[in-house]
Parts: C-alpha cells; sequence; structure tokens
C-alpha cells in the first residue's frame, strides 16, 4: 500500500512555484540569491489555491461556543487559478519546501496582479 501526501492550502492562502528567473541585469551582470531575496515585487506560477475567504452563515447558530459542521461552512472564492502566473509582495510570502522543492505561499490580499491565458477562438483576417 503506498501514501501519497497531499498539501492542502488553507482559506485566502495561494501556493506558488517562484519564478527564478536568470537572476541577470539587462546589461548582463548575474545578481547574487541575497540581491534577489531584497526585491519588494516578484512573479511566479500559481500551483494551488485555499477555499477562499470564509463568510458567515446567519441559518447557523450564532453561540461561538457551537462548532459547525464542515458542510454548513460558506467561501468567497479567490481570483487566482492555478496556472496563472501572480505578481506578489515578496515580504508577505513563506516560503516552504515540500517534496524537494520550494514553493512561496502569498495571503491573497498580497497579490497585486494575475496575468492569466486565455484560449479564444478568434477571426483570422487575411
Amino acid at each position: 500500500m503506498k501514501a501519497k501526501k497531499n498539501l492542502i492550502i488553507v482559506g485566502d492562502r495561494v501556493l506558488v512555484e517562484p519564478d527564478e528567473g536568470t537572476g541577470k541585469t539587462s546589461s548582463g551582470l548575474y545578481l547574487p540569491q541575497t540581491v534577489k531575496e531584497k526585491e519588494k515585487v516578484v512573479g511566479g506560477y500559481v500551483v494551488k489555491t485555499g477555499p477562499g475567504y470564509p463568510v458567515h452563515d446567519p441559518n447557523v447558530s450564532q453561540e461561538s461556543w457551537v462548532v459547525p459542521e464542515r458542510k454548513d461552512i460558506k467561501y468567497i472564492p479567490l481570483q487566482a487559478n492555478e496556472g496563472d502566473y501572480a505578481i506578489f509582495l515578496r515580504e508577505s510570502a513563506i516560503e516552504i519546501e515540500f517534496e524537494e522543492k520550494k514553493y512561496l505561499i502569498v495571503p491573497h490580499s498580497a497579490i497585486l496582479a494575475l496575468v492569466r491565458i486565455e484560449i479564444t477562438e478568434g477571426t483570422s483576417e487575411t
């Protein structure tokens, strides 16, 4: 019997595979890792997203001591989707390593922009 590890992202967080780039400036100089770590805005590809922002359901008991059933929890979904390229604030990201690969866990609020490739059927003009 084999066991498979699953990384589950919770709440309003996004798992990002950082875009390491070449670390080379436009003039051809290579930047050390310490300089790249000081960048304020970085990018990477969204690997997984959490379920979103939990919202209060008025039909569920108002008592704070009552633990709601999991099926009663409602979420507002996140804008980020798997495969999007996220541009985010580096200082808000937490670096982790999972199965020998480095990732960043980024709060959705730290994402500044998303680049999403959409395939559209266009008419070719000749």
